[in-house]
Formats: structure tokens, sequence, C-alpha cells
């Protein structure tokens, strides 16, 4: 089990003439503060910007970027988010297949450097799931930007929307040792979860950012144990996080952004629970006992057996 970020991390106002490192720096402190055991930026890839540029970023400059990331100190696993290719090419003046052809030597280049762990981000691929010749772009895309790479963790991020009607083999039939998935604005997406084979890891966003939005830790803990049931899957290959704001949506402040987080790291640490009366304990027990969930407070078992009619 781990927790992580999906999607961009509400700029500091206070940070914005300071460096790239120590935007990071300040985020990463942040997010470790909070509990996140595998870290980002927290800078969306240019793509997801207004003012995308149309252009693949630069191998090197990638490197450099993830060189500097990994020279923060900071106990939690790095991860490198990179755009997806498919979502790139419906934002840019290239092709989808363009960019995953210009990204595939850039992920090559991280995993020479020494990167473990490579986010391939897609906020834009719902027309997959009417279209069937965008469903095949999108995945010659992917097609063509793993190709050959090996020695490195690949995982795709989907978020936005429900994608379950594209089809199992559209996504799982792709060389990705894990799959985040937005369960807030696409719970369909369970759908593709229970499919997924067992060797894949899935990370469930199933926190909303909206305000209002459902942010207790019971939900959180029965997604990732729903999850990691799902084909004998187990917790080893379950992660947890935030369902991403979508384009162009308002993102929280950064002091109420890094709260779900952390709400998100204790979850995590709660679903890792072995013992499950330990378990029940921490919980909310309407969560977990219908009689109590129906009367709207709690009764102990033994309580509970001596009233029974």
């Amino acid at each position: 089990m781990f927790s992580t970020l999906l999607g961009a991390l509400p700029p500091d106002p206070d940070l914005a003439d300071a460096t790239m490192g120590d935007r990071i720096r300040a985020t990463f402190g942040e997010l470790e503060a909070a509990g996140v055991e595998l870290v980002a930026s927290g800078e969306l890839p240019a793509l997801a910007t207004p003012s995308a540029p149309p252009d693949p970023p630069d191998p090197s400059s990638v490197v450099e970027e993830w060189r500097l990331e990994t020279s923060i100190a900071t106990t939690a696993a790095v991860k490198q988010v990179l755009p997806g290719p498919y979502s790139a090419g419906r934002n840019g003046a290239r092709s989808a297949q363009a960019w995953a052809e210009a990204l595939n030597p850039t992920i090559a280049a991280l995993a020479a450097a020494g990167c473990t762990f490579v986010e391939i981000d897609e906020p834009d691929a719902l027309a997959i799931s009417v279209v069937a010749s965008e469903r095949r772009r999108f995945v010659d895309a992917h097609r063509r930007l793993t190709d050959g790479i090996g020695g490195i963790h690949l995982s795709l991020t989907l978020t936005g929307g429900n994608l379950d009607v594209a089809g199992p083999a559209t996504f799982f039939d792709l060389p990705y040792a894990s799959f985040a998935f937005d369960l807030i604005a696409g719970p369909d997406n369970w759908r593709l979860i229970v499919d997924a084979p067992q060797d894949r890891g899935i990370v469930c966003g199933a926190i909303g950012l909206a305000p209002g939005a459902d942010d207790s830790r019971e939900v959180l803990v029965w997604a990732a144990h729903y999850a990691a049931s799902t084909n004998g899957r187990g917790l080893a290959r379950v992660g947890l996080a935030n369902a991403p704001a979508r384009p162009g949506e308002a993102l929280p402040t950064r002091v109420e952004m890094l709260r779900r987080l952390a709400i998100v790291a204790d979850a995590t640490r709660l679903a890792g629970v072995e013992s499950g009366e330990e378990l029940a304990r921490s919980l909310d027990p309407r969560a977990i006992d219908a009689r109590s969930a129906g009367l709207g407070r709690f009764e102990p078992a033994a309580r509970r057996g001596r009233n029974a009619p």
C-alpha cells in the first residue's frame, strides 16, 4: 500500500517568484508532512495548462529536472510525471503519435539516469469511450510510447470521467505496470479495475476536491480493500490518491488540498492494518455495521446481543 498525489498541487503564492528547486523543496516537505509516500513536483505537465507549448519536452531537460528533484532530501519515493501522448495530441499542434515518438526517448533517458517510476498523465481521453478511431489512436500512441522501454515502472493515469466503455483490452493489453483511475468523476471505472490482471497495480483516486466532497477515511479504506480483492491482487499492488481536478476546474486552496492528502495517507495506513478488530476500532462504526448505521449510533456487540428480540 502507498499514497500519492495525482494531478497538480495548488501553487503557493508565497513561492511565486521562487526557483523551481525551492518550489519543489517546499512541495516535497509538505507532501511528506502530510504522509504521502510517493511524491511528485505537483506541477502539471505543460500540456495541461492553457498556454501549453506545441512541442514535447526535451529529454535532457526532463532528466535535469528529475535529478534536481532527487537531489532534494526526502524520505519518500519520487515519481516523474510526463504528459500522455493522446491528451497532448488533442491539445497541441502535434499528433498523438508524434508526441509518443518524442516522449519515448525521454522515458529511456530517465531510466538510464536511474529513475524508477514514471507516470503518464492522460486527463483528456474520454473520446476513446465513444469513437472507435480515437480508441485506436490512443492504443497506437501508447504502444509507440512504451516501445522498447524496460527497467522502469511505467504507470498510466486515466482521469476526468468514465472510460469503461473503451473496454479492458484498450488499457491492459498495454505494457504498463500500474494504472491510476479517477473514481470520483468516473465511478464506472471500477468495472475496469475488476478486469485488471492480477499483476497490475491499481491506484484509486477516491477522494474528491470539490467543496463538500466526501473526505471520509472509510470510503478510501473500502476502495483500497475492494481493489485488492479483484483478481486476488492483494494490498501490495494497491495505492490511494486524490481524484484530480478536471481541466479548467478550480483547485482547492493548497492548505485544503494538503489536508485531504493527509486523509489519503491516513487511510492508506489504516487499510494496511492486518487485524480486522484493530481496523474496526479505527473507523466510524456506522461504516462497517449495518445496525449502527440504521440507528445512527454505535451499539457494541455485547449490548446488541442483550437487546436482540
